[in-house]
């Protein structure tokens, strides 16, 4: 049997806590940021956590 591998896209997309949760940056935050206010882009540079509903097939992505 061949190693499985882990999606490359996801693993480049979000890291793992010490907690073992999984970390992801916030969407909208790449272009058209003329009009999106300075307390809204601040918002988004921050790091967010994945949805309990989304958690199991994100660690199927990257096969933990």
């Amino acid at each position: 049997m061949p190693k499985v591998k882990t999606k490359s896209g996801a693993k480049k997309r979000f890291k793992l806590t010490g907690t073992g949760k999984i970390r992801r940056k916030h969407a909208y935050k790449r272009h058209i940021l003329t009009k999106k206010s300075t307390k809204r882009k601040r918002n988004l540079t921050q790091m967010g956590m994945v949805h309990p509903a989304d958690e199991a097939g994100v660690r199927a992505m990257l096969r933990i």
